[in-house]
């Protein structure tokens, strides 16, 4: 059956807003020969468009050309503003960005010591409304928290976990308080993932597992170009993996004996001592490694994280595996082929072990992405 008159308009509509998003301003001429629709079409569309203030001319194409065919069209960015967070243990970082996800602003406040949460929210939403208020955001659309933890898949909640502060979901209510913008809730490896995937080190595969290694661990999972999170939220909560090497098993409330005691950020700094390499951080400890050829420390750390490289194999053979947090940064493709080559000798699945590169900054970077992608959403017809 034909799509209705108003359905096929809209289609249209938003694939001519689609292109101009990724290929920036574009003239009519341009956008009939990437959409394939006729002159006529185009030309409705773009009056459409524009009469809805989704779009505005911004130019013209070329120095020699005049008249309508050379406007060139671009969307209002600043229509909406999207807010990214980047919430962690001891700290959260923002940024403010237009809807084209352009950044106009960005901070980062530690938190230290939050033994009264409310002082820690306060201090995170008034970061949040500073911030906004820097880039001349008089609102917010959408904002995107990217935080530790398990999300429910129903509905959308940062649920209570032990081991994590209480200030995290007191400040997602608090922010659904104080803004009128949209609040979305994701687990920051799942952003991470889905950052080095559109930004990053796995730009080109459909399935890969993206592994945080920071201050504690876990997977983002993407298949077949979908981030998969699970039936309760807890896909690639590998912290949890029973794993040898370790002085026990872990439990339903505590990591613990799982993969977490040996690829926390705690863990390494002890493999550290072991082996006489000293750091303030645990990217201290494995930028120095690096730096000095340190292949006995380099090896015992490549064969702890392929236990667990292995086991995501052998259950999802993605493929791809990207080494992201503080450790996959630090360590960079020394340390991923040196994984490759452990998993090589544990798995019969050939596994590329890729490290990340967007570092810190990728879950903050997922974050806008979402933030931007529901924005659109709902301002696209």
């Amino acid at each position: 059956m034909p799509a209705s008159p108003s359905t096929a308009r809209a289609l249209n509509d938003r694939l001519a807003l689609e292109l101009l998003q990724q290929q920036g301003p574009l003239t009519a001429g341009r956008l009939k020969t990437l959409t394939g629709l006729s002159r006529p079409t185009v030309a409705d569309l773009v009056e459409r468009l524009q009469a809805s203030g989704l779009i505005r001319v911004v130019g013209e194409a070329g120095a020699d050309r005049r008249g309508p065919n050379a406007r060139l069209y671009g969307i209002v960015a600043d229509r909406s503003h999207l807010a990214a967070l980047d919430v962690r243990t001891d700290s959260v970082s923002v940024v403010v960005a237009d809807l084209l996800g352009r950044r106009l602003a960005e901070a980062s406040l530690p938190i230290g010591d939050a033994a009264e949460p409310g002082p820690a929210v306060e201090r995170a939403a008034a970061l949040v409304e500073r911030t906004a208020e820097g880039a001349g955001a008089a609102t917010l659309h959408t904002v995107c928290i990217g935080a530790p933890g398990l999300i429910d898949p129903s509905t959308g909640e940062l649920r209570a976990t032990t081991g994590l502060p209480a200030w995290h979901r007191m400040l997602v209510a608090a922010l659904q308080e104080r803004l009128s913008a949209r609040i979305i809730v994701e687990n920051e490896t799942n952003l991470a993932a889905v950052a080095e995937q559109r930004l990053g080190a796995a730009s080109d595969r459909d399935s890969f597992v993206f592994l945080w290694l920071g201050h504690g661990v876990g997977a983002g999972l993407v298949l077949d170009g979908r981030l998969r999170r699970g039936a309760s939220g807890g896909a690639g909560e590998i912290g949890f993996l029973p794993v040898p090497g370790t002085a026990g098993t872990p439990s339903a409330v505590d990591c613990d004996g799982g993969f977490h005691s040996l690829a926390g950020s705690a863990a390494i700094r002890e493999l550290g001592e072991q082996y006489e390499i000293a750091g303030a951080t645990v990217a201290d400890v494995v930028e120095a490694a690096v730096a000095e050829d340190r292949d006995d420390f380099l090896d015992a750390l490549a064969g702890r994280l392929a236990l667990a490289v292995a086991a995501v194999a052998a259950v999802l053979d993605p493929g791809c595996v990207v080494l992201g947090g503080e450790t996959g940064h630090a360590g960079g493709a020394s340390l991923a082929a040196r994984v490759e080559a452990k998993v090589a000798g544990l798995s019969p699945l050939r596994t590329q072990v890729r490290a990340g590169t967007l570092g810190g900054a990728a879950v903050l970077s997922g974050a806008l992405l979402a933030a931007g992608e529901a924005a659109r959403g709902e301002l696209f017809p």
